[in-house]
């Protein structure tokens, strides 16, 4: 079974979240599907539902590997990396 390379390195405590919603939604007017919390740097980005795939894109951009969901009773973390969940 594949598992994460990059947990052990994320930060503790996680990073506090740069905002309530995805900056990047709000500047183009649209409505994010569900948000993303980046484990590296606390960038809120859009999951790969919404229109602008935000998390995503902070990912291929910054190289920060891990997010959380950032939704209300979810728990799960994502590694973009290696491609499993954490």
């Amino acid at each position: 079974m594949k598992q994460c390379t990059h947990s052990d390195a994320l930060p503790h405590p996680e990073p506090e979240p740069l905002s309530d919603t995805c900056p990047e939604c709000l500047a183009a007017g649209t409505h994010p599907v569900q948000l993303r919390l980046c484990l590296t740097c606390g960038h809120v980005g859009c999951c790969d539902s919404s229109p602008g795939r935000h998390a995503t894109e902070h990912h291929n951009d910054s190289g920060h590997p891990v997010m959380r969901t950032f939704e209300p009773g979810e728990e799960w973390r994502w590694c973009f990396v290696d491609h499993v969940l954490v």
